[in-house]
């Protein structure tokens, strides 16, 4: 259950509310405070008076509970632990990792510089696929008790669910969204239906290339804030691009490197396309919910209209398709 104790809204999270917060726990900036590019947070750089600059992140009010935030801060600092390169959350002023102040809540990260991988090498692949092996590893070792996981009701029809009943979809284009969206989600299912009884596992669970920072060091992954119970494979697929013999060949480097530490059964490769059509209905209900927050309408400007509703119809009539197509394997 979520806390709902009196949560602030990020419109009172001016730079004086950040600085106090850190200020409450011991942490005194030099001043400089720079916005990162995050929308379902508020992700700040902050200059210290003494060391170097820190990263604060001030989580959505009411989208998480205390305890399955705790719990990410577990599995990251578990990674850590295994010498996986993610980063954890750091304990402050003797009051673990999750603090309050005026209604916020907030945590505190080492900078972790670096740039987009390149993921058109095979050499990077593997190297992402082994760091990605090992996550997996540790993710297998325990369950989340508090963080949900990722299925076809909370990935696919509650979000259906609210985007309809919420008004979004134009009325004459409403008929037809509740149609495709029911096809795609038939195909959900004969996808998980085939895939058979895959084994679910903690995820990073957002692990696209904008959450994998590279360096002459190699990889480091940030934000595990989406991370949950589910297959392994939802953590392979968004590095995949390009036409299907692109990707066939990206995910045999994927596999190649991730393979050496952790087993992949080959029936999750079933599950590709329903993932990316159940990441296409949340996305949008994800939007949705977020629309009175002033940073969307700015941010998303395309977002809910006509054209915008039409282009997603037509995305998940080409998923209903590509569901019923042999899975991509490895090249």
């Amino acid at each position: 259950m979520v806390d709902m104790t009196t949560p602030a809204s990020f419109s009172a999270l001016d730079p004086t509310c950040v600085l106090d917060a850190l200020e409450s726990v011991g942490l005194y900036s030099d001043g400089r405070l720079l916005a990162l590019n995050s929308y379902e947070n508020r992700v700040y750089q902050v200059g210290m008076e003494d060391g170097p600059p820190l990263v604060a992140k001030f989580y959505r009010p009411r989208r998480w509970s205390d305890a399955a935030i705790l719990e990410e801060h577990a599995f990251v600092q578990e990674l850590a632990e295994h010498e996986i390169p993610a980063v954890p959350a750091l304990p402050l002023a003797g009051r673990g990792t999750l603090h309050h102040f005026e209604g916020f809540r907030f945590s505190v990260f080492k900078r972790q510089g670096g740039r987009a991988p390149e993921l058109d090498d095979s050499a990077t692949l593997e190297w992402l696929g082994r760091f990605i092996g090992r996550i997996h590893a540790v993710g297998a070792a325990q369950p989340f008790a508090e963080r949900p996981a990722l299925d076809i009701a909370t990935f696919g029809e509650e979000p259906r669910d609210y985007l309809l009943a919420q008004d979004f979809v134009p009325a004459d284009l409403r008929e037809a969204y509740r149609s495709v969206t029911a096809q795609a989600l038939d195909g959900v299912r004969r996808c998980f239906d085939r895939a058979g009884d895959v084994r679910r596992l903690r995820l990073h669970g957002d692990c696209h290339v904008g959450n994998v920072l590279w360096t002459d060091a190699g990889p480091h992954f940030v934000d595990f804030d989406d991370s949950r119970m589910g297959p392994a494979v939802q953590d392979l697929w968004m590095l995949l691009s390009g036409e299907r013999g692109d990707m066939a060949r990206q995910l045999a480097d994927l596999l190649a490197g991730y393979e050496d530490f952790f087993e992949f059964n080959p029936r999750e490769l079933y599950l590709i396309e329903a993932l990316r059509t159940l990441r296409l209905i949340h996305y949008s209900a994800w939007l949705a919910r977020r629309w009175d927050d002033p940073a969307f309408p700015a941010a998303f400007p395309w977002f809910n209209t006509q054209r915008y509703w039409q282009d997603r119809i037509l995305e998940l009539r080409e998923q209903v398709a590509l569901m019923d197509e042999p899975p991509l394997w490895p090249a």
